[in-house]
């Protein structure tokens, strides 16, 4: 049980890692450029909840889909691409893992999935902008991932640490 609950709390604070620095890389990049944020939250919650993008509750329910959003692709990644592969990375190399994972996401994302569900998303930012938040996600959440193997909780695939089948 402590097993489940340690790997639980290893997938929320990847979640949470990579999904507060693409909060805070687009608030620096509309920052710097004059864009808007809250545009940005607006469009996250017209992609999936399109009758909540045009009233008050539309920033606030961006980033929280945004959050979620993470915590699920925190999840897959862990289960998908950590769990299997978590012994044989670490450093430089489940950082660069992850960061290929998620262009692999960015691409699926900004070449298939919104250009069909959302187009006006796709033209908020330019695509190097939205492919630098998703490669600071990689590198927060192998981060987060990372600092539990140096603490000697690598995990098999089945989310048990070494030697306890």
């Amino acid at each position: 049980m402590k097993i489940r609950r340690t790997l639980q709390k290893n997938i929320l604070l990847a979640g949470f890692y990579g999904g507060m620095a693409e909060v805070v890389w687009v608030a620096v990049y509309c920052l710097l450029t004059g864009r808007s944020g809250a545009e940005v939250a607006q469009q996250v919650t017209a992609t999936l909840l399109p009758d909540l993008a045009g009233g008050s509750a539309a920033v606030p329910a961006g980033i929280a889909i945004h959050f979620v959003l993470a915590l699920l692709l925190a999840m897959a990644y862990v289960r998908l691409v950590w769990q299997p592969l978590a012994r044989h990375l670490s450093g430089a190399a489940g950082t660069i893992v992850a960061c290929a994972a998620l262009a692999v996401v960015w691409a699926t994302n900004f070449f298939l999935v919104l250009p069909a569900v959302n187009p006006a998303f796709v033209a908020l930012l330019p695509y190097g902008a939205t492919l630098v938040s998703k490669l600071l996600f990689g590198v927060a959440m192998a981060g987060a991932l990372q600092d539990r193997l140096r603490e000697g909780i690598a995990h098999d695939s089945l989310g048990l640490p070494h030697g306890a089948h």
